[in-house]
């Protein structure tokens, strides 16, 4: 199916930050680890939605390394039921995030190791979706209204965020950095990322764009932070590392933070959050394999 014409459009912005916190509690015992049946040494949750299916991918199987393979996750019966998806003809694909019909996005690596974004709708086939005119799509989340967020990587090496309407359209935010990427939108139109000064930097600050207004997330004063998630409560899911160094996980709850660490982890990242407080994501463990996360915020 052939997108429709590209409309750009820039938004006016208002700037505000989000202040830092102390963190106040420790998640880890609402926690669990899931890995990809024949692939213990890498799988990463992306998304889910509010009936607790989860989008994600797994790439390392055995001892060889093999392409990214997306999936669908259902648990029932504390049995883990994936479905294979993969955007046809591709090298790679990750599934990357799911609404509540279990409408999917994502991106999928062509023989030329082209990113292209993607969407799929539920029962139909996945349709290629990038910017007229750019190359190295990402999609990164879907909301209910099929509004889905992502971003192009340009010839410098410079990424700018974008949302794809429902009728094959492109809003493009003015956001105050020359690299950027929108991660996630919800159904009220939030859409959060993060700023890049330099293309692939390690400062990054993530953000909340809101009916117009800007609000830089830094989650606990950290320079690298990024939000990666956000649910119809403009929760903010993301990671940020901290002053030794330790990249952790974060929700952002009206102006508060909540730092979010796997126990024994050498790294923690929350990717989604659904609007029943469900977290998915990913750590690495000490033996260096990258597992897949669930869990479900505290009261």
């Amino acid at each position: 199916m052939a997108l429709g014409a590209a409309v750009l459009a820039s938004s006016v912005l208002m700037t505000g930050t989000a202040a830092a916190e102390t963190p106040d509690r420790d998640n880890s015992n609402a926690l669990h680890s899931i890995s990809f049946p024949t692939d213990p040494r890498f799988t990463q949750l992306l998304g889910i939605n509010d009936h607790g299916i989860i989008a994600g991918y797994h790439g390392d199987e055995g001892t060889e390394m093999t392409p990214n393979k997306g999936f669908t996750l259902r648990i029932a019966d504390n049995q883990n039921n994936f479905t294979d998806e993969n955007f046809p003809g591709s090298v790679q694909t990750q599934v990357i995030g799911i609404n509540n019909a279990d409408d999917t996005v994502g991106f999928w690596v062509d023989n030329n190791n082209v990113q292209h974004g993607f969407i799929k709708l539920h029962d139909k086939e996945a349709e290629n979706v990038d910017l007229p005119g750019t190359t190295n799509n990402n999609l990164l989340g879907i909301n209910n209204k099929d509004q889905a967020a992502g971003f192009y990587t340009d010839a410098a090496g410079m990424q700018h965020g974008y949302v794809r309407e429902k009728d094959g359209s492109f809003l493009v935010p003015a956001l105050p950095s020359p690299s950027n990427q929108v991660t996630g939108i919800n159904d009220k139109g939030t859409e959060v990322g993060f700023l890049q000064q330099v293309a692939g930097g390690t400062t990054s600050t993530g953000f909340i764009l809101k009916d117009g207004k800007l609000t830089e997330l830094r989650a606990f004063g950290s320079s690298n932070t990024m939000a990666l998630g956000v649910n119809n409560s403009d929760d903010v899911v993301g990671t940020y590392v901290d002053a030794n160094g330790v990249t952790k996980g974060f929700v952002y709850d009206n102006g508060k933070y909540e730092s979010i660490e796997m126990q024994g982890a050498q790294l923690t990242v929350i990717n989604g959050i659904n609007n029943h407080d469900a977290l998915v994501g990913f750590f690495m463990d000490q033996n260096g394999n990258t597992v897949g996360l669930l869990g479900q915020r505290k009261s």
